[in-house]
């Protein structure tokens, strides 16, 4: 299972707010309010755990079970400690025995989307190591002293670290019952106890908001975030005379199905895609990879409805969906309507579904299989 600690007991001095720097609005929606909704997008369940001033637990509680909504049961509330080591550590006695991977998450990196929590979630089982988003340091770098430069520093092997960061939970644990000293993160505490330390590719939102040109900064980026938003999925399948036909979430019996690692369902996933795409979460190979036995003969109103969620928890609502089927069968013909109006059920918003040929031409062509495009438009919910 996985535990994410949301550290958010920092007293904001440098923001020069009036309260605690989680609690201080960015566009009309607290920080941690902000943080927590990158959290709740990501694809594995978690348990959360909200570090808070003690003035403010009563206001984080109240944060997190709106940012959680029907997750509320998933995340409690905890007051920090006197360092942001303290913070952790009280963080990490409030887990669940169950948690076996940890994530380290700071409020103040608000707009860090849910994908980056996947992508260390993914690192952390994979390698057993401690795991770290980082970007790629742009800027020439000095070494001085004083007012004099003494030397260039070759920037390639240098690195800007993000958050969340990612490790196994035994040897964390383990790592801040050792700590003799303060650290400036989780990965050097780690790695001070001996452990491996890795990187991923982070996400140029998931800068830090400490000062006030930060804030602004944050503030800006969402301003340039439009209402309305498009994306397009595509998805292929080979036919498998050996597999039922499902399409558009219906069976279609006599008629040759689909191979696949779920039911072979290409008008949902690309539905899906689309969704995803329009989101900015990701793909559906993403977030419901063939490695993962939950979706395994899965059909596609699993999909639509995971899918669903992520875009919901993202802040978006549907507005409409068209999809278009390449394929020399089934022919949609009379089942056009039931299909339409089956994944406008699915879909909570107007489906629209079409049809044609590729005129003999590539795989659809010669019969041995079918693609479908589709293409969403999402609005701000």
């Amino acid at each position: 299972m996985i535990g994410i600690i949301v550290v958010a007991a920092g007293s904001g001095t440098r923001l020069g707010a009036e309260q605690p720097k989680a609690f201080v609005e960015v566009r009309g929606v607290p920080m941690l309010e902000r943080a927590l909704a990158g959290v709740f997008g990501s694809v594995e369940p978690a348990q959360v755990v909200v570090v808070a001033p003690a003035s403010h637990v009563v206001a984080a509680r109240a944060i997190a079970a709106r940012a959680a909504g029907a997750a509320s049961g998933a995340v409690s509330v905890v007051v920090g400690g006197a360092t942001r080591q303290d913070s952790v550590a009280n963080g990490l006695a409030a887990l669940d025995p169950s948690v076996d991977v940890v994530l380290v998450h700071d409020a103040a990196r608000a707009l860090t989307p849910s994908v980056l929590f996947d992508r260390v979630v993914r690192a952390v089982v994979a390698s057993g190591a401690g795991v770290i988003p980082s970007l790629p340091v742009s800027d020439t770098i000095k070494r001085v002293a004083e007012n004099t430069v003494l030397e260039t520093v070759d920037r390639s092997s240098l690195v800007h670290v993000q958050t969340p960061q990612g490790f196994p939970r035994a040897q964390l644990v383990e790592a801040y019952a050792s700590a003799a000293q303060e650290f400036t993160d989780d990965a050097a505490l780690f790695a001070a106890a001996g452990h491996p330390v890795e990187i991923v590719e982070g996400e140029a939102r998931a800068f830090k908001i400490t000062t006030p040109w930060d804030l602004a900064r944050a503030e800006n980026v969402l301003g340039i975030t439009t209402s309305m938003r498009t994306g397009v999925g595509i998805d292929v399948h080979a036919y498998d005379a050996a597999e039922p036909l499902w399409l558009g979430g219906l069976y279609w019996p006599d008629e040759v199905g689909l191979a696949g690692h779920s039911d072979g369902d290409a008008m949902c996933h690309a539905i899906c895609d689309a969704l995803l795409s329009a989101a900015g979460l990701g793909d559906i190979g993403g977030r419901f990879g063939t490695d993962d036995p939950r979706f395994a003969g899965a059909h596609g109103d699993v999909f639509i409805g995971e899918t669903l969620a992520l875009v919901s928890g993202a802040g978006w609502a549907v507005g409409n969906i068209s999809v278009q089927l390449v394929a020399k069968h089934p022919r949609l013909g009379a089942r056009r309507t039931e299909l339409e109006s089956h994944l406008s059920a699915l879909v909570g918003a107007p489906v629209s579904v079409s049809a044609t040929t590729s005129d003999g031409l590539g795989f659809t062509g010669r019969a041995e299989g079918v693609a479908v495009v589709a293409t969403a438009l999402i609005t701000r919910a």
